[in-house]
C-alpha cells in the first residue's frame, strides 16, 4: 500500500503580501466614501481659493473643534440608525447635560468631576428612558424621540431658567477639555477619536456589533436567531444618552457655561445628516463610522467656509437640509425601491 503524504502548505513570499492586501484595502472603501472624500477636497479647495486664511492651521483647528460635538452625536446616531431606529432628541439631551454639568459644578464647590459625573448619569437615564418608551410603550422611535426633543429642551430651560448657567473657565479641568491640546491636537478632537475608535471596534469586531446590524437588517430573523432585541434597543439608546452627555460637557467647556439651547439647537439635524451622508441606511442594517466622520468633516468644512465668506447663516440650514435630501435620494436609488405612487 502506498501512502500519499499531505502536501505541505504553501509559503507566501513576503513580496506577495502588499499586492494581496491592497485590493482588500480598496474593497473596504465604499464608493460613497470616495465621493465624500472628493466632495471634501472640492469644498476645501474652493474656499481655500476664496479666502487665504481658510486652509491655515488655526482655521483647520477651529473646524475640527466645532465639528467635535456634531461628530460625537453623529457617531451614536449612526449606531441607532443601523439598529433600525432614530433619535431626534440628541441635541436636547446634550443641552440638559450641559446645564447639569455647570450647575452641579458650581453648587458643589467647583468640583468638575462631580459635574461631569452628574451629567453622564442624567444622560444615561434619559437615553434609557427613550429606549424603555420605544420598547415597552411600543412607540415609533421617530415619534418617541420627537417628543423627547421638546421635553428635554423644556427640561433644560426649566433647570436653567432659560439662561446660561455657571462659569467653568476658572477650573483647570474644563479649561483643559475646552482649550487644551495633546500632541498638537485639541483635547476635544482626541475625545472624538477615542469614541469613534471604540464604537467602530464594537460594531465591526464584536458579536454585539454583528447583532446590531442583524437587528437593523431583519428584526424578525434576528429574533428567531435568539437575539434579545428589546435589550439591545434599550442599551443602544442608553449609549446615545451617555455620548450626548459627553457632547454636552464639551459644549460647557467650549462656551464656558451650561447652555440650555444655545450651541445644542439643531444638532439633531446635523447628526442625522452626517449619518445619512456617511452611508447609514435609514431603514437600518447598513452604515459605518468611517463614512460618518467623513460626512462630519464635510459639513464642518462647508459651514466654516460659508461663515468666513460672510454668507448668511440661514443658508447653512438650507445646505444641511439639501444634503440630507440628497443622501436619502441616493440611498433610495441604490436600493432600487419603487417611487411612491409610480409603477416600477
Amino acid at each position: 500500500m502506498t501512502t500519499t503524504s499531505a502536501p505541505s502548505p504553501a509559503v507566501k513570499e513576503p513580496s506577495e503580501e502588499p499586492a494581496s492586501s491592497m485590493p482588500k484595502l480598496l474593497s473596504r472603501i465604499s464608493g460613497q466614501n470616495i465621493s465624500l472624500v472628493g466632495a471634501l477636497i472640492l469644498v476645501l479647495g474652493l474656499f481655500g481659493v476664496l479666502n487665504d486664511n481658510y486652509l491655515s492651521l488655526s482655521n483647520m483647528q477651529v473646524i475640527a473643534e466645532a465639528a467635535t460635538i456634531t461628530g460625537l452625536l453623529a457617531i451614536v446616531q449612526t449606531v441607532v440608525i443601523i439598529c433600525g431606529g432614530l433619535d431626534i432628541s440628541v441635541g436636547s439631551q446634550a443641552g440638559v447635560a450641559s446645564v447639569v454639568s455647570a450647575m452641579v459644578f458650581t453648587s458643589t464647590g467647583t468640583n468638575a468631576f462631580l459635574g461631569m459625573a452628574a451629567a453622564i448619569g442624567v444622560g444615561l437615564l434619559i437615553g434609557a428612558l427613550n429606549g424603555l418608551i420605544i420598547v415597552y410603550g411600543r412607540v415609533n422611535p421617530t415619534i418617541a424621540t420627537l417628543a423627547g426633543l421638546a421635553a428635554y429642551k423644556g427640561l433644560a430651560q426649566l433647570l436653567s431658567d432659560g439662561r446660561a448657567q455657571g462659569y467653568v473657565l476658572n477650573n483647570d479641568v474644563f479649561i483643559f477639555l475646552g482649550r487644551g491640546k495633546i500632541a498638537g491636537l485639541p483635547v476635544m478632537v482626541w475625545i472624538l477619536i477615542v469614541v469613534a475608535v471604540a464604537v467602530h471596534t464594537l460594531l465591526r469586531y464584536t458579536d454585539i456589533g454583528r447583532n446590531i446590524y442583524a437587528i437593523g437588517g431583519n428584526d424578525t430573523a434576528a429574533r428567531l436567531a435568539g437575539i434579545n432585541i428589546n435589550k439591545y434597543l434599550i442599551c443602544v439608546y442608553a449609549l446615545i444618552g451617555i455620548v450626548a452627555a459627553i457632547a454636552g460637557i464639551l459644549l460647557t467647556a467650549r462656551t464656558g457655561s451650561g447652555q440650555p439651547t444655545s450651541g445644542s439647537e439643531g444638532l439633531e439635524l446635523k447628526a442625522i445628516t452626517a449619518a445619512a451622508l456617511g452611508g447609514a441606511a435609514l431603514k437600518g442594517g447598513k452604515g459605518g463610522i468611517g463614512g460618518t466622520l467623513l460626512a462630519v468633516a464635510l459639513l464642518g468644512a462647508l459651514e466654516n467656509g460659508l461663515t468666513v465668506q460672510g454668507i448668511n447663516s440661514f443658508w447653512q440650514n438650507v445646505a444641511q437640509g439639501a444634503l440630507l435630501v440628497i443622501a436619502v435620494v441616493i440611498q433610495q436609488r441604490r436600493s432600487g425601491e419603487r417611487a411612491v405612487g409610480l409603477p416600477n
